[in-house]
């Protein structure tokens, strides 16, 4: 079947729509049918597709979609999206044989208008297609090539292949060097999958959700949203904020790259603003979602140190949006036609409520976030509940029944395509404290989640006070993560009688990893999980590479805030200036700070900060800390390592749940209707029951305990 991924083409809707409904009701057909995409740049600008569809059995075959009748351009526009597209395509060797591309470009022009008396066409290059002929059109087609090439086309298609990867391939002399395996694995994770691509061009006129644990792409596939609907979109203004400052580097660059991929020019700045949450008066780049939200509503601002004297550090930021919320109540200022909130677990609801306020109709905000790397103790409300009611209590969002004739409001990314399985493995385990002797730290909430984060069960049963192993499958962590490297290289706790000791083996490692495993010194990341301490603990150690000729910065602080890491230097940082930011080689000081607290919150807030840490990796990971706490954790961690990094643990109670920290996770939209239609079973089997309907010696047992149970 044909699956249907929905950008944006408002000029024709109603024929797009057709399209869809038409290829989707071919049950012999397979393949992706893209609305909307993709966007070619050229001298003369860019070239908009109104349809592409990609199949193993068809090929490529673009559309020309007309909403009337007119059909006296058929032939300029088939000509020019097959010359476009073949521009596109010949820079990819693979795609090529000689001279000329491997595969021929279908072109069609869809009328679904037009019910009779379809132009003749000699010239079998060109295809006219109305609803009743449009499949018998599509399976004259026929795939000349081959199952690589085709993954290859796909790959072009998503236009991506250098967002990861980087302009410039780096230098190796040593085949089995650190920096020649890195090489490798930035190559093998160059493209987007599938679901990330979809996330990109999927678009909704109105509030779209994105989910996914760390490393599954959630910033990558915001900047290029960005990009794309950019590029579709250049009279509107959109926005990007988030909490760590120094994504707003990372987000510049990555929209940069894309839109010269999709336009052939750098993007207009004046219509996109890249800012943090907070933010303040000055020029642009010091510029914030709140802060300009105040100047354009003309209410009271208030500065980090004001809000955080009146209403402390922890309260200060949902205080001063509420108090901005209420003083703009009576106003409509609505500048922005898009908003994208990164890192939205980080949020308090009054932030989010805000962004939502300053958009323009139809509401269009897109948020992405992962609980399990909040920091302040902060949970995302389900959007019923986040974005409010109107005058008649009805939701102003929610989540719907999702409809496959319409683009996807709830996205889950699944794969992780940063961490590998052991990293991945470990970072839940003592985040979790899963083999704590002490016990459990947090938990989920919802038992579904550990499906939706990549796991399955290989032994045991997800019940409470039952044993249970859990596995991450090659679908949810792909090998090639892990190959590289011996397992026993990829992550390594090291524990230490004294800080001298620790600071010794950082230095004389990274001095190794530059000098001999050909790592560059932007390769690696040192961070320290208490943001607090990062200058002091950090000093020696910087001061012994710049002695032996080897530069380090400090990010936020001798660097620019909104800069994370420079080319040629190492780059210390706290957790919180970590978060949205990866490395190849990651090491972790002082992580005996995320071993214990008398404070079970704190205890899972410093937990936390040791999971962020260790899935900032995209290779390796050195876990380094001091005395008996550190030890308690590396212990933690060989109790996973010995059982091949599966987490075995007994599965508390809904008792034992409660006493912990949970981590709330809102329901899909497929959870959220498979309950209601449950609700609804039982309603009807207690009324058949209480009717006489449902004779008594029909009912199993079994029901009859547990109705007992429940006081029916």
């Amino acid at each position: 079947m044909i699956k249907v991924i929905w950008g944006t083409n408002k000029e024709k809707p109603i024929a797009s729509r057709q399209l869809a409904e038409t290829l989707s009701s071919n049950t012999s057909l397979e393949g992706f049918l893209y609305i909307g995409y993709p966007i070619v740049g050229s001298p003369l600008g860019p070239t908009k597709f109104d349809a592409l569809l990609l199949s193993e059995s068809k090929g490529i075959v673009a559309f020309d979609l007309v909403e009337g009748t007119d059909l006296s351009n058929y032939i300029n526009n088939q000509d020019e999206m097959a010359s476009m597209l073949e521009v596109k395509l010949k820079p990819y060797p693979k795609l090529k044989k000689g001279r000329h591309l491997k595969f021929d470009i279908k072109t069609v022009t869809f009328c679904p208008a037009k019910k009779n008396n379809l132009p003749q066409v000699d010239d079998d290059l060109y295809n006219i297609a109305n609803i009743s002929n449009l499949n018998e059109v599509i399976n004259s087609f026929e795939w000349e090539s081959d199952e690589d090439t085709f993954k290859e086309l796909k790959a072009a298609i998503q236009v991506v292949t250098n967002i990861r990867s980087g302009a410039i391939r780096r230098q190796t002399k040593k085949e089995n060097s650190l920096g020649s395996r890195l090489q490798k694995l930035e190559d093998s994770i160059a493209n987007l999958d599938q679901h990330q691509s979809e996330a990109v061009i999927e678009t909704v006129d109105g509030v779209q959700r994105i989910r996914g644990l760390a490393g599954s792409g959630k910033t990558i596939v915001l900047a290029l949203k960005v990009a794309y609907l950019h590029a579709q979109n250049q009279s509107w203004k959109i926005a990007v904020t988030f909490h760590t400052r120094a994504l707003k580097e990372q987000f510049k660059r990555l929209i940069n790259n894309f839109t010269i991929e999709q336009l052939g020019s750098e993007p207009d700045w004046d219509s996109i603003d890249i800012f943090n949450s907070w933010g303040a008066p000055g020029d642009k780049e010091n510029d914030g979602m709140y802060h300009r939200y105040c100047v354009e509503n003309s209410i009271d601002y208030y500065d980090f140190q004001t809000a955080k004297n009146e209403f402390g550090a922890d309260d200060a930021f949902k205080n001063v949006c509420k108090i901005a919320l209420e003083q703009s109540s009576s106003n409509k200022m609505e500048k922005y036609d898009l908003i994208l909130i990164d890192e939205a677990q980080d949020f308090p609801p009054e932030f989010i409520k805000l962004c939502y306020k300053f958009l323009k109709d139809p509401k269009r905000l897109v948020y992405a976030y992962d609980e399990l790397q909040s920091l302040n103790g902060l949970s995302v409300l389900p959007p019923e509940q986040l974005f409010g009611k109107d005058a008649k209590g009805v939701p102003l969002v929610t989540l719907e029944e999702e409809d496959p004739t319409k683009p996807k409001k709830d996205i889950i990314l699944e794969k992780c395509y940063r961490n590998s399985r052991p990293l991945l493995a470990t970072a839940h385990t003592l985040g979790f404290g899963l083999t704590r002797a002490k016990g459990l730290v947090q938990f989920f909430d919802n038992d579904s989640l550990w499906e939706d984060v990549g796991y399955s069960v290989k032994k045991g049963k997800i019940e409470g006070g039952k044993e249970v192993e859990l596995i991450r499958t090659s679908e949810s962590s792909p090998l090639f993560l892990e190959e590289h490297t011996p397992l026993e290289e990829l992550i390594k706790f090291e524990v230490f009688d004294s800080v001298r000791d620790m600071n010794q083996m950082l230095f004389d490692s990274i001095v190794k990893n530059i000098h001999e495993d050909e790592l560059k010194p932007e390769d690696i990341l040192v961070i320290n999980p208490d943001p607090f301490t990062t200058q002091k603990n950090v000093g020696v150690v910087r001061k012994a590479l710049q002695q032996n000729d080897i530069d380090s910065e400090i990010a936020g602080v001798t660097t620019s805030r909104d800069v994370f890491r420079k080319n040629g230097a190492v780059t210390f940082t706290g957790i919180f200036r970590a978060k949205g930011n990866e490395a190849a080689m990651v090491y972790i000081i002082h992580a005996q700070d995320c071993a214990d607290s008398y404070d079970p919150n704190h205890l899972a807030l410093i937990r936390n900060r040791l999971f962020t840490a260790i899935t900032r990796s995209k290779a390796w990971v050195r876990v380094l800390g001091i005395g008996p706490s550190m030890q308690s954790l590396k212990e933690e961690w060989e109790t996973l390592k010995n059982n091949d990094y599966a987490l075995k643990f007994v599965y508390p109670t809904e008792k034992q749940k409660n006493k912990l920290k949970l981590i709330n996770k809102d329901m899909s939209v497929q959870e959220r209707n498979r309950r209601r239609k449950l609700t609804n079973n039982i309603q009807e089997i207690i009324h058949a029951i209480n009717s006489g309907e449902l004779p008594t010696e029909l009912i199993p047992e079994e029901l009859i305990n547990i109705l007992k149970k429940s006081g029916h």
